[in-house]
């Protein structure tokens, strides 16, 4: 086994594969994680899919919550509003002690977004970000959600690409709060359409963006 790193070293994250795990189990292992971490402790990236669900930010306006139907609705402690999650969806969380990272959240927040415009132009899809509205776009459709929370000075939550998923739940919401936002994914657009296979791939660029001024 490695040795952990000093409080003030900087490892790579543990990157971990979970398969489809249901949302509010992850997310309370994601605060148990980061409630106990210590200075030594090594951050970890989990990617994963959800069952079908809807979330909301903790400030996020319920008016944008159109029409749910047996889609779970769970209020969570995220910024941001509404969004979808599903089968056919990467979910990538990265639990990063931000302060050893010499990292602030806009820094994760653009690490995550170049990780996905990167690892989406290895299709030759051309992904880009827009001000004032976190996520990746390509020609004006959402192909990549984030919301993140810092606590202890370390980040959970995080990003939602669209792999190869049903996208009509999308139409139940506003999706992030914008009223008829159109969403789009990567099956779509030419690239894969295997979840796992999407996470292989695009686990390394994420990696790259947050080590990149380490």
């Amino acid at each position: 086994m490695l040795p952990l790193p000093a409080a003030d070293e900087a490892a790579a994250p543990l990157v971990k594969w979970l398969g489809r795990v249901d949302y509010e189990p992850t997310w309370r292992a994601m605060q148990r994680f980061t409630d106990e971490r210590g200075p030594r402790t090594l951050d970890e990236i989990w990617l994963l899919e959800h069952p079908p669900v809807f979330t909301l930010g903790m400030n996020a306006d319920r008016a944008h919550l159109l029409a749910p139907g047996d889609i779970p609705v769970v209020q969570i402690d995220r910024g941001g509003q509404v969004t979808y999650h599903g089968p056919g969806q990467l979910v990538v969380y990265p639990l990063i002690d931000l302060r050893r990272a010499g990292l602030g959240v806009r820094d994760l927040v653009t690490a995550l977004e170049q990780s996905v415009i990167a690892y989406a132009g290895t299709f030759g899809i051309r992904a880009e970000t827009k001000p004032r509205a976190p996520g990746v776009y390509v020609q004006g459709a959402k192909l990549a959600s984030i919301g993140i929370r810092v606590r202890r000075g370390a980040s959970y939550h995080g990003l939602a690409l669209n792999v190869n998923l049903d996208l009509a739940p999308f139409r139940r919401i506003n999706p992030c709060g914008y009223q008829g936002l159109e969403m789009t994914q990567l099956a779509a657009l030419g690239g894969p359409a295997g979840v796992r296979e999407v996470a292989d791939g695009y686990a390394p660029r994420l990696l790259a963006q947050l080590t990149a001024d380490s």
